[in-house]
């Protein structure tokens, strides 16, 4: 297995142009990848064609890898898991965006996915606390205890319209926050 540092150093040389250091990137997290992938698609060869296209995302914002904000693994979990949502809602398109996110969460996963989840859970609590005290607790309520929109409208006093809305820029506003 490789560490932490490992990837983080072989994705630093691969920006400076280092095509084996990208390779044996390639080599150490493709399997992962192409699991979360998999599990989102459910089909083998579509998996196959996002997890290129993952590896081209990836080599265009390796610049953009911030180690302090996530480790680094977790950083390329979110664009493979992005870029299969993003197929599945090509696919369709009447999906509710929450449906896909909500499938994401609560599939199971080895350790490994489990640290990589403890990684993306806090990076989302700090995204979490860039929110508005309300919008932050709509978000909360909605996504975590499940609370529909109806009964965030009466709690919070406004009209169902409005509270989609604020979920909907919540949701945009933390996507942005996650580097999505």
């Amino acid at each position: 297995m490789t560490s932490t540092r490992d990837l983080e150093n072989l994705l630093r040389q691969s920006i400076e142009g280092n095509t084996d250091a990208f390779e044996q990137l390639y080599n150490a997290t493709s399997a992962k990848l192409f699991g979360i992938v998999l599990r989102i698609l459910r089909n083998r060869a579509e998996s196959e064609d996002a997890l290129q296209d993952i590896y081209v995302r990836i080599w265009q914002k390796a610049g953009d890898f911030e180690p302090g904000r996530a480790s680094i693994i977790t950083w390329m979990a979110t664009i493979a898991r992005n870029r299969a949502i993003d197929i599945v809602r090509r696919q369709r398109p009447e999906a509710d965006i929450e449906d896909a996110d909500i499938e994401t969460l609560i599939s199971p996963g080895s350790a490994f996915d489990q640290m990589a989840v403890a990684d993306e859970m806090r990076q989302l609590d700090h995204c979490l606390n860039d929110l508005e005290d309300d919008r932050q607790q709509i978000v909360k309520l909605a996504y975590i205890e499940g609370w529909s929109r109806a009964e965030l409208a009466e709690r919070f006093a406004q009209p169902v319209g409005t509270i989609k809305t604020w979920l909907h820029r919540s949701l945009r506003q933390l996507k942005e926050c996650l580097g999505t």
